[in-house]
Protein backbone atom coordinates (compact mmCIF):
# COMPACT_ATOMS: atom_id res chain seq x y z
CA UNK A 1 0.00 0.00 0.00
CA UNK A 2 1.65 2.90 -1.33
CA UNK A 3 0.20 6.54 -0.02
CA UNK A 4 1.77 9.89 -1.44
CA UNK A 5 1.30 13.07 -0.98
CA UNK A 6 3.23 16.37 -1.06
CA UNK A 7 3.56 18.78 1.51
CA UNK A 8 5.44 21.88 1.51
CA UNK A 9 6.90 24.36 4.54
CA UNK A 10 8.98 26.44 5.70
CA UNK A 11 11.55 26.44 8.83
CA UNK A 12 9.78 29.01 11.74
CA UNK A 13 12.03 31.93 12.30
CA UNK A 14 11.94 34.94 14.72
CA UNK A 15 11.35 38.26 12.23
CA UNK A 16 10.65 41.47 13.60
CA UNK A 17 8.00 43.51 11.26
CA UNK A 18 9.10 46.59 9.86
CA UNK A 19 6.71 49.15 8.51
CA UNK A 20 5.17 48.56 5.46
CA UNK A 21 5.16 51.66 3.55
CA UNK A 22 6.15 51.05 -0.40
CA UNK A 23 9.00 52.30 -1.33
CA UNK A 24 10.59 52.77 -4.75
CA UNK A 25 11.93 49.61 -6.78
CA UNK A 26 15.34 49.61 -8.42
CA UNK A 27 14.78 49.01 -12.13
CA UNK A 28 17.16 47.24 -14.40
CA UNK A 29 18.62 49.82 -16.35
CA UNK A 30 17.63 51.00 -20.15
CA UNK A 31 19.78 50.94 -22.98
CA UNK A 32 19.90 55.16 -22.66
CA UNK A 33 21.01 55.20 -19.28
CA UNK A 34 24.03 52.27 -20.66
CA UNK A 35 25.26 55.04 -22.97
CA UNK A 36 24.97 57.70 -20.68
CA UNK A 37 27.20 56.04 -17.73
CA UNK A 38 29.75 55.09 -20.59
CA UNK A 39 29.95 58.71 -21.29
CA UNK A 40 30.69 60.29 -18.07
CA UNK A 41 33.46 62.64 -18.47
CA UNK A 42 36.92 61.33 -16.88
CA UNK A 43 36.90 63.78 -14.07
CA UNK A 44 33.21 61.90 -12.52
CA UNK A 45 34.82 58.96 -13.34
CA UNK A 46 38.08 59.91 -10.73
CA UNK A 47 35.67 61.35 -8.43
CA UNK A 48 33.31 58.70 -8.20
CA UNK A 49 36.13 56.26 -8.08
CA UNK A 50 37.49 58.26 -5.13
CA UNK A 51 34.31 58.57 -3.55
CA UNK A 52 34.13 54.89 -3.86
CA UNK A 53 37.69 54.53 -2.05
CA UNK A 54 36.88 57.08 0.84
CA UNK A 55 33.76 55.15 1.40
CA UNK A 56 35.78 51.69 1.80
CA UNK A 57 38.40 53.23 4.14
CA UNK A 58 35.80 54.58 6.45
CA UNK A 59 34.60 51.11 6.31
CA UNK A 60 37.75 49.76 7.26
CA UNK A 61 37.53 51.80 9.96
CA UNK A 62 34.53 50.66 11.47
CA UNK A 63 33.67 47.74 13.89
CA UNK A 64 31.61 44.78 14.06
CA UNK A 65 31.61 43.49 17.49
CA UNK A 66 31.14 39.60 16.96
CA UNK A 67 30.34 36.83 19.65
CA UNK A 68 32.72 33.98 18.69
CA UNK A 69 30.37 30.97 19.80
CA UNK A 70 33.72 28.93 19.74
CA UNK A 71 35.73 30.98 22.22
CA UNK A 72 32.66 32.69 23.91
CA UNK A 73 34.92 35.90 22.93
CA UNK A 74 33.95 39.19 21.34
CA UNK A 75 35.68 39.71 18.30
CA UNK A 76 35.74 43.24 16.65
CA UNK A 77 35.80 43.22 13.03
CA UNK A 78 36.12 45.56 10.29
CA UNK A 79 32.73 46.09 8.18
CA UNK A 80 35.07 45.14 5.28
CA UNK A 81 36.37 42.12 6.61
CA UNK A 82 32.76 41.07 7.72
CA UNK A 83 30.82 41.37 4.52
CA UNK A 84 33.84 38.99 2.87
CA UNK A 85 33.81 37.07 5.54
CA UNK A 86 30.12 36.53 5.83
CA UNK A 87 29.82 36.29 1.66
CA UNK A 88 32.53 33.40 2.06
CA UNK A 89 30.73 31.32 4.36
CA UNK A 90 27.20 31.79 2.55
CA UNK A 91 28.22 31.64 -1.00
CA UNK A 92 30.25 29.48 -3.14
CA UNK A 93 33.09 31.59 -4.39
CA UNK A 94 32.69 29.42 -7.90
CA UNK A 95 29.59 31.63 -8.55
CA UNK A 96 29.24 34.83 -10.72
CA UNK A 97 30.93 37.91 -9.61
CA UNK A 98 27.32 39.33 -10.14
CA UNK A 99 25.72 37.22 -7.43
CA UNK A 100 28.55 37.85 -5.06
CA UNK A 101 27.61 41.30 -5.17
CA UNK A 102 24.75 40.80 -4.19
CA UNK A 103 25.67 38.30 -1.62
CA UNK A 104 27.44 41.37 0.01
CA UNK A 105 24.95 43.96 -0.46
CA UNK A 106 22.49 41.35 1.03
CA UNK A 107 24.59 40.49 3.88
CA UNK A 108 25.62 44.29 5.01
CA UNK A 109 22.16 45.01 5.21
CA UNK A 110 21.90 42.07 7.37
CA UNK A 111 24.53 43.35 9.92
CA UNK A 112 23.59 46.64 9.68
CA UNK A 113 19.99 45.69 10.62
CA UNK A 114 21.37 43.40 13.62
CA UNK A 115 23.18 46.54 15.13
CA UNK A 116 20.02 48.23 15.56
CA UNK A 117 18.36 45.29 17.03
CA UNK A 118 21.02 44.51 19.44
CA UNK A 119 20.55 47.43 21.53
CA UNK A 120 17.62 45.60 22.89
CA UNK A 121 19.30 42.18 23.09
CA UNK A 122 21.18 40.95 26.52
CA UNK A 123 22.22 37.16 24.67
CA UNK A 124 24.95 39.24 23.19
CA UNK A 125 27.14 40.20 26.11
CA UNK A 126 27.42 43.22 23.85
CA UNK A 127 27.91 42.01 20.65
CA UNK A 128 26.18 43.06 17.56
CA UNK A 129 25.56 39.76 16.57
CA UNK A 130 27.25 36.17 16.94
CA UNK A 131 28.65 33.95 13.85
CA UNK A 132 26.27 31.25 15.11
CA UNK A 133 25.08 30.60 11.79
CA UNK A 134 21.72 28.39 13.28
CA UNK A 135 20.62 32.84 14.70
CA UNK A 136 22.66 35.15 12.44
CA UNK A 137 24.83 34.41 9.16
CA UNK A 138 27.41 32.68 9.20
CA UNK A 139 31.12 34.23 9.00
CA UNK A 140 34.77 33.39 8.79
CA UNK A 141 37.94 35.01 9.56
CA UNK A 142 40.57 35.26 6.60
CA UNK A 143 42.53 32.14 8.24
CA UNK A 144 39.09 29.78 8.36
CA UNK A 145 38.70 31.57 4.10
CA UNK A 146 42.14 29.83 4.04
CA UNK A 147 41.72 26.98 5.29
CA UNK A 148 38.56 26.72 3.33
CA UNK A 149 40.16 27.73 -0.24
CA UNK A 150 43.27 26.06 0.49
CA UNK A 151 46.23 25.88 -2.63
CA UNK A 152 43.10 27.97 -4.64
CA UNK A 153 43.14 30.86 -1.69
CA UNK A 154 45.06 33.65 -3.18
CA UNK A 155 42.61 33.60 -6.34
CA UNK A 156 39.51 32.81 -4.89
CA UNK A 157 40.13 35.39 -2.00
CA UNK A 158 40.81 38.46 -4.50
CA UNK A 159 37.42 37.38 -6.56
CA UNK A 160 35.83 37.75 -3.76
CA UNK A 161 37.68 40.95 -2.44
CA UNK A 162 36.91 42.77 -5.52
CA UNK A 163 33.00 42.09 -5.85
CA UNK A 164 32.52 42.87 -2.22
CA UNK A 165 34.93 46.02 -2.66
CA UNK A 166 32.77 47.46 -5.74
CA UNK A 167 30.00 47.70 -3.47
CA UNK A 168 30.38 47.41 -0.15
CA UNK A 169 29.12 51.62 0.37
CA UNK A 170 25.59 50.09 -0.33
CA UNK A 171 23.04 48.85 1.57
CA UNK A 172 19.12 47.99 0.92
CA UNK A 173 16.88 50.40 2.67
CA UNK A 174 12.60 50.30 3.16
CA UNK A 175 11.07 53.28 4.26
CA UNK A 176 14.73 54.73 5.22
CA UNK A 177 15.75 51.28 7.39
CA UNK A 178 17.89 48.55 6.30
CA UNK A 179 15.53 45.86 5.28
CA UNK A 180 15.45 42.36 6.67
CA UNK A 181 17.64 41.25 3.87
CA UNK A 182 16.69 37.56 3.96
CA UNK A 183 18.39 34.64 1.73
CA UNK A 184 18.23 30.82 1.58
CA UNK A 185 20.25 28.60 -0.70
CA UNK A 186 17.58 27.32 -2.85
CA UNK A 187 13.80 27.74 -3.64
CA UNK A 188 11.33 24.68 -4.56
CA UNK A 189 10.87 26.59 -7.77
CA UNK A 190 8.89 29.69 -6.42
CA UNK A 191 10.32 32.37 -2.60
CA UNK A 192 7.79 32.31 -0.26
CA UNK A 193 6.18 35.46 1.07
CA UNK A 194 7.25 36.63 5.06
CA UNK A 195 3.59 36.40 5.74
CA UNK A 196 3.38 32.50 5.57
CA UNK A 197 6.53 31.81 6.87
CA UNK A 198 6.68 34.34 9.85
CA UNK A 199 3.61 35.69 10.38
CA UNK A 200 4.56 39.22 9.18
CA UNK A 201 3.55 41.15 5.81
CA UNK A 202 6.37 42.40 4.55
CA UNK A 203 6.22 44.49 1.46
CA UNK A 204 9.64 43.76 -0.02
CA UNK A 205 9.51 40.01 0.98
CA UNK A 206 7.33 38.47 -1.26
CA UNK A 207 6.65 35.92 -2.83
CA UNK A 208 8.30 35.42 -6.56
CA UNK A 209 9.10 33.04 -9.67
CA UNK A 210 12.73 31.22 -8.94
CA UNK A 211 12.30 28.44 -11.12
CA UNK A 212 16.00 28.15 -11.99
CA UNK A 213 16.20 26.41 -8.73
CA UNK A 214 14.72 23.71 -10.07
CA UNK A 215 17.88 22.87 -11.91
CA UNK A 216 20.32 23.50 -8.88
CA UNK A 217 22.57 20.58 -7.14
CA UNK A 218 21.26 18.23 -5.28
CA UNK A 219 17.64 20.18 -5.47
CA UNK A 220 16.10 17.22 -4.63
CA UNK A 221 17.32 14.80 -1.57
CA UNK A 222 15.68 11.93 -0.08
CA UNK A 223 15.84 10.39 3.57
CA UNK A 224 14.27 7.90 5.23
CA UNK A 225 12.43 6.90 8.51
CA UNK A 226 11.16 3.89 9.93
CA UNK A 227 7.98 4.38 11.77
CA UNK A 228 9.38 3.82 15.10
CA UNK A 229 11.93 6.72 14.56
CA UNK A 230 8.76 8.90 13.43
CA UNK A 231 6.78 8.10 16.19
CA UNK A 232 10.10 8.80 18.56
CA UNK A 233 10.64 12.27 17.05
CA UNK A 234 7.04 13.31 16.69
CA UNK A 235 6.09 12.76 20.23
CA UNK A 236 9.58 14.13 21.83
CA UNK A 237 8.72 16.68 20.40
CA UNK A 238 4.79 17.12 21.14
CA UNK A 239 3.66 15.35 24.12
CA UNK A 240 0.50 13.70 24.56
CA UNK A 241 0.31 13.18 20.90
CA UNK A 242 -1.12 10.04 19.47
CA UNK A 243 -0.80 8.64 16.32
CA UNK A 244 -3.19 5.40 16.35
CA UNK A 245 -2.18 2.24 14.98
CA UNK A 246 -2.78 2.89 10.68
CA UNK A 247 0.89 4.08 10.27
CA UNK A 248 0.35 4.61 6.57
CA UNK A 249 -2.18 7.30 7.77
CA UNK A 250 -0.21 9.15 10.38
CA UNK A 251 0.03 12.27 7.90
CA UNK A 252 -3.10 13.80 6.84
CA UNK A 253 -3.83 16.26 3.79
CA UNK A 254 -1.90 19.71 4.71
CA UNK A 255 -3.18 23.06 3.88
CA UNK A 256 -0.23 24.46 1.59
CA UNK A 257 0.09 28.33 0.19
CA UNK A 258 0.04 29.19 -2.96
CA UNK A 259 4.38 28.76 -2.84
CA UNK A 260 3.58 25.46 -1.40
CA UNK A 261 4.33 26.22 2.59
CA UNK A 262 2.26 24.11 4.52
CA UNK A 263 0.28 26.16 6.81
CA UNK A 264 -1.23 23.25 8.50
CA UNK A 265 -0.81 19.54 8.44
CA UNK A 266 -2.89 17.03 10.82
CA UNK A 267 -0.57 14.36 12.55
CA UNK A 268 -2.27 11.93 14.60
CA UNK A 269 -4.39 13.64 17.23
CA UNK A 270 -2.87 17.41 16.70
CA UNK A 271 -1.89 19.83 13.90
CA UNK A 272 1.67 21.16 13.37
CA UNK A 273 2.85 23.77 11.15
CA UNK A 274 5.45 22.68 8.17
CA UNK A 275 8.14 24.49 10.61
CA UNK A 276 7.44 22.62 13.12
CA UNK A 277 7.89 19.21 10.85
CA UNK A 278 10.97 20.40 8.89
CA UNK A 279 12.83 20.77 11.90
CA UNK A 280 11.75 17.87 13.95
CA UNK A 281 12.75 15.94 10.51
CA UNK A 282 16.04 17.75 10.34
CA UNK A 283 15.20 17.96 6.47
CA UNK A 284 17.18 20.12 4.31
CA UNK A 285 13.85 22.34 3.12
CA UNK A 286 10.62 22.13 4.49
CA UNK A 287 9.16 21.49 0.92
CA UNK A 288 8.95 17.77 0.54
CA UNK A 289 7.14 14.68 -0.29
CA UNK A 290 6.26 12.37 2.05
CA UNK A 291 5.43 8.42 0.60
CA UNK A 292 5.39 5.58 2.95
CA UNK A 293 6.64 2.78 1.08
CA UNK A 294 7.68 -0.70 2.29
CA UNK A 295 7.29 0.18 5.52
CA UNK A 296 9.47 3.16 6.31
CA UNK A 297 8.40 7.07 5.49
CA UNK A 298 10.59 8.87 2.66
CA UNK A 299 11.13 12.01 2.88
CA UNK A 300 11.79 13.87 -0.74
CA UNK A 301 13.09 17.29 -0.19
CA UNK A 302 13.38 20.25 -2.78
CA UNK A 303 15.37 23.53 -2.74
CA UNK A 304 16.99 23.93 1.02
CA UNK A 305 16.60 26.73 3.29
CA UNK A 306 13.73 28.98 4.21
CA UNK A 307 12.88 30.23 0.47
CA UNK A 308 12.05 33.62 2.29
CA UNK A 309 14.05 36.86 0.25
CA UNK A 310 17.14 35.92 -2.44
CA UNK A 311 17.62 32.50 -3.85
CA UNK A 312 21.54 32.21 -4.31
CA UNK A 313 21.46 29.93 -6.73
CA UNK A 314 18.27 31.89 -8.47
CA UNK A 315 21.13 35.04 -8.29
CA UNK A 316 23.58 32.85 -9.61
CA UNK A 317 21.39 31.74 -12.38
CA UNK A 318 20.08 36.04 -13.12
CA UNK A 319 23.87 36.34 -13.28
CA UNK A 320 24.74 33.67 -15.82
CA UNK A 321 21.92 35.48 -17.76
CA UNK A 322 23.73 38.46 -18.16
CA UNK A 323 21.98 40.26 -15.01
CA UNK A 324 23.84 42.43 -12.77
CA UNK A 325 23.42 42.78 -8.76
CA UNK A 326 21.11 45.80 -8.71
CA UNK A 327 18.85 43.97 -10.71
CA UNK A 328 19.88 40.99 -9.14
CA UNK A 329 18.64 42.45 -5.75
CA UNK A 330 15.49 44.68 -7.14
CA UNK A 331 13.88 41.67 -8.33
CA UNK A 332 14.17 39.36 -4.62
CA UNK A 333 13.55 42.34 -2.98
CA UNK A 334 10.97 44.49 -4.72
CA UNK A 335 10.42 48.14 -3.66
CA UNK A 336 13.41 48.65 -1.64
CA UNK A 337 16.03 51.35 -2.98
CA UNK A 338 19.87 50.51 -2.90
CA UNK A 339 21.92 53.31 -1.24
CA UNK A 340 25.52 54.61 -0.08
CA UNK A 341 25.05 54.06 3.73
Amino acid sequence: MKKKFCIYSILCLVLTAMPLIPAMMISPKTSAQEKSDTEISETSENSTEQDNNSNIENLENQVYHVLDITSNKILEVSVRDYVIGAVGAEMPVSFETEALKAQAVAAHTYAERQVILAENRSDLNGADFSNDPNQYQAFYTTQQLQELYGDNFNTYYEKLCQAVDSVLPEILFYDNQPIIAAFHAMSSGKTESAQNVWGNDIAYLQSVDSSSDTSAPKYQQEISYTPDQVQELLTSAHTGLILGTDTEHWFGEPICSDAGTVLQIPVGTSIFTGQELRTIFSLRSACFEITYQDKNFIFTTKGYGHAVGMSQYGANAMALQGSNYREILAYYYPDTILKTA
